[in-house]
């Protein structure tokens, strides 16, 4: 087993813990680019909040740009909704959120500033279930997902779940669904693709990082979501991808949008990013994407910051270190990304992350950060 899979599982059993609880053991790597003393040290601290959905792969960064940098990032994994309240507030120094901030959040930022999103990884909202006797293999759809969580399927053995899986023994077990308890963007992503497929869930529960659940077992965080899954017998909810390994959860194949059933990796989430359009601002979503191969739940994660840290209330070491560490998740942490199952940004979007990032500035200035 790989370092970098003993630091995931590592990570996964303490995510409730700061980011300097988990640590980059594997320094030398060349994918991680830690670099030892030879970089300029910016020393200090810099906080953020946020998604849990990229929690494991921000702890690995954070491990790694401190031994590079000498700067200690605290990522408390909160979800994306107050990772984006305390962004707003001015509390932390960066937010996180696994969907882009809506009008109405960005309005209530702008109080302190420009929000500007940097895009980071994707990762696929995977579909653990835990079924007796049945392993892995199963296939569902999104019009039949949309059903179980809005009760209409009940039991395993429904003529919906048997058409889908013809040579799978389904029993006739009752379905205990687990949902999010908190404001979470991986709920809304997930949401998202059920109402696509279901007008019955975009009449009816929508699309949010919270909404109101027609049934199931609410859990905080994907942790917790991952636990709620494993320890109850017949149960079905939504992950992502490093949660589904660490915790060696069963997740189904679902149906695209050019009708092919595909597997949640690291290959099917970079296709959902392919020949998609791109706005200017960076908010959009890779749900339900076209491609053939594409991993139709696969999410693109954000870090968030305010063009002019400065401005926004941050001194100039601090605006100095936030851009060194989204400098670092968008160069070395990459290759980080995919040696713990997230997809790197295609190259289109890096540039486009790239070109965020060297906008910002201090007070009008542009932000220099000395060379590794």
């Amino acid at each position: 087993m790989s370092k970098f899979r003993l630091t995931l599982l590592a990570c996964a059993g303490a995510l409730a813990l700061g980011v300097a609880a988990c640590g980059g053991s594997d320094s030398s790597s060349s994918s991680g680019g830690s670099g030892g003393g030879s970089a300029a040290q910016l020393g200090g601290t810099i906080n953020g909040a946020g998604a849990t959905f990229p929690q494991p792969v921000y702890q690995e960064w954070a491990a790694r740009f401190q031994e590079q940098r000498g700067t200690t990032v605290n990522y408390q994994g909160i979800g994306s909704g107050g990772g984006i309240a305390q962004f707003t507030a001015g509390t932390v120094d960066f937010g996180a959120t696994d969907s882009a901030m809506s009008d109405d959040e960005l309005t209530a930022a702008q109080a302190k500033g420009r929000p500007v999103h940097v895009p980071t990884v994707l990762g696929a909202v995977t579909v653990p279930y835990s079924i007796d006797g049945v392993g892995k293999g199963l296939k569902l759809d999104g019009a039949t997902m949309a059903d179980i969580f809005l009760g209409k399927i009940t039991n395993w053995n429904d003529p919906a779940l048997k058409q889908l899986n013809p040579s799978m023994p389904l029993p006739s077990g009752d379905i205990t669904v687990c949902h999010r308890s908190d404001e979470s963007g991986t709920t809304k992503n997930f949401t998202a693709f059920l109402a696509a497929y279901s007008k019955a869930w975009a009449s009816g529960p929508g699309s949010d990082k919270s909404v109101k659940w027609p049934t199931g077992t609410g859990a905080k965080g994907n942790d917790g979501e991952a636990a709620c899954v494993k320890q109850n017998s017949g149960s079905i909810g939504y992950v992502e991808q490093a949660y589904a390994l660490a915790n060696n959860m069963s997740v189904a194949a679902v149906k695209n949008k050019a009708g092919s059933f595909v597997d949640p990796s690291l290959a099917s989430a970079s296709a959902a990013a392919q020949d998609l359009k791109i706005p200017d601002d960076l908010r959009f979503a890779t749900i339900d994407a076209p491609a053939k191969d594409a991993y139709p739940i696969t999410a693109l994660t954000f870090l968030l910051v305010y063009q002019d840290m400065c401005k926004a209330g941050l001194d100039k070491t601090k605006a100095r270190a936030v851009k060194a560490w989204l400098q670092y998740g968008e160069g070395a942490g990459q290759g980080v990304a995919k040696q713990l199952q997230y997809a790197p940004l295609p190259a289109d979007l890096k540039a486009k992350a790239d070109a965020k990032i060297a906008g910002l500035q201090c007070n009008g200035q542009s932000i220099t950060v000395p060379a590794t």
